[in-house]
């Protein structure tokens, strides 16, 4: 029973996990993205249409990140170039990915495409219990065991991850020191939307193997959230996804197991939690505390004296 709940956190946690590490990467360079459910949607999409098409998962899976990479660039291209408000151009991004994937994706519903299957580990998968937790997954899983650790590298130990994290704090003073921090900026929004995408295709290509229209299902609203909870750390997203991801399982199994409660209640918990950790961190001073980019939401201008 356990070693299901924990098989099963990992592959609801992995496409919130994409998500949360593409947005870690552009909020650390200053910018938020509220685009996540949007971009995840299509990418979804873009990800059976080229399974679909080229009968081939990873050519589903490099569609999406091209998709998710363009719809980056272009948010990246408002906020960055022009200083459109964050908020509302994210939420723009949202809408844009609905209906675009809401549009094209009429005619892929009930088509069936290639889809990932598990890749057992060789001896690795044979070991009680961690064997099945962590070794009996699709590539796509595998691929995040070494994701995570490479990021929080980057982020934190290379010269690239000091600048990143310099433009998110004080894009000033990273401007003086010579980092071009529009450059920063834009390559780490689309390396973002990019992540998030691929989350999306996780949901066409592994975790239901078909598509459906709004099938992310509030998935990017709680990787923003999941962003906070982690503070900005690549390894604590990955415990946060897990977590989340093992609520969304376990509600299903108090549901099959015929316990009266609510069904609709059990579903609302990663919502409620989302809501839970948005409310706590809308305060400035707790942000602070808890670790987030203060130049998160401001957009820069060198002619300016301030931004």
């Amino acid at each position: 029973m356990l070693e299901a709940i924990f098989t099963a956190a990992i592959r609801a946690g992995t496409p919130l996990l994409y998500a949360t590490l593409g947005e870690i990467f552009a909020e650390r360079s200053g910018v938020l993205n509220l685009g996540l459910e949007g971009l995840m949607l299509v990418g979804a999409l873009a990800g059976f249409i080229g399974s679909y098409l080229a009968s081939s998962v990873w050519f589903g899976v490099l569609l999406a990140l091209l998709t998710g990479g363009a719809l980056a660039l272009l948010f990246a291209f408002l906020t960055v170039s022009f200083r459109v408000n964050q908020v509302v151009a994210g939420l723009a991004l949202t809408m844009l990915g609905m209906g675009i994937s809401g549009y094209y994706g009429q005619a892929f519903i009930g088509k069936t495409a290639p889809q990932f299957s598990s890749l057992y580990i060789p001896f690795l998968s044979h070991v009680p219990f961690i064997g099945k937790v962590l070794f009996s997954h699709d590539p796509l899983v595998y691929l995040t065991y070494f994701l995570v650790p490479l990021s929080w590298f980057y982020i934190f130990k290379t010269k690239l991850g000091m600048s990143l994290r310099a433009v998110g704090e004080d894009p000033r003073s990273a401007d003086a020191v010579g980092i071009n921090v529009a450059k920063v900026r834009y390559l780490h929004v689309t390396l973002g939307g990019m992540l998030t995408a691929l989350g999306g295709a996780y949901l066409s290509l592994a975790y239901t193997s078909m598509w459906i229209e709004n099938m992310s299902a509030g998935r990017g609203w709680i990787a923003v959230a999941l962003v906070i909870f982690s503070a900005w750390d690549p390894l604590r997203a990955l415990l946060a996804s897990y977590l989340f991801g093992g609520m969304a399982s376990l509600q299903l199994r108090i549901q099959a197991m015929g316990a009266e409660i609510s069904p609709h209640l059990l579903m609302m918990l990663p919502y409620v939690l989302t809501i839970v950790v948005l409310s706590f961190i809308s305060s400035e001073s707790v942000r602070k505390r808890i670790g987030a980019p203060t130049a998160l939401m401001k957009p820069y201008a060198r002619e300016e004296r301030e931004y």
